[in-house]
């Protein structure tokens, strides 16, 4: 995965935050939105694309786009910085593969005790029982 080749193919698209603020809410576009072709993208091989579109198939669309969008701060220009961050690091966790599972064998101590438990337990039902003569 190359960074630099992948923040060239980012587009984003600058809109009004919402909800309260006053009057810089309503007169400034400082929300950012990225968006981010996945099927298209150059900077990613295939085997890329396909671990990408796994792990993160929920937060793409039917066209394969992935977005995101941040409007934490009052400049668009640090909105801009925290959406790509963010992007980065998500594109890098999901690139990760995961390690195989190693199947453990269960300790006879612990299986010992399961049964010891499970024997007690029978027992105490078993004396509340009536005495059948």
């Amino acid at each position: 995965m190359d960074k630099e080749k992948i923040i060239t193919e980012l587009e984003y698209k600058a809109v009004r935050s919402s909800g309260a603020g006053g009057q810089n809410v309503n007169k400034v576009s400082s929300k950012v939105i990225l968006s981010f072709n996945l099927l298209n993208s150059q900077a990613l091989d295939n085997e890329e694309k396909e671990l990408v579109s796994q792990k993160l198939a929920t937060r793409l669309n039917s066209e394969g786009i992935l977005s995101l969008h941040c409007d934490e701060d009052r400049s668009q220009i640090r909105n801009k910085q925290l959406v790509t961050k963010r992007f980065i690091e998500l594109i890098e966790a999901s690139l990760q593969k995961d390690k195989p599972r190693v199947a453990t064998k269960i300790p006879k101590a612990v299986i010992k005790k399961r049964l010891e438990n499970k024997r007690r337990q029978a027992d105490k039902k078993q004396s509340r029982r009536r005495f059948d003569f």
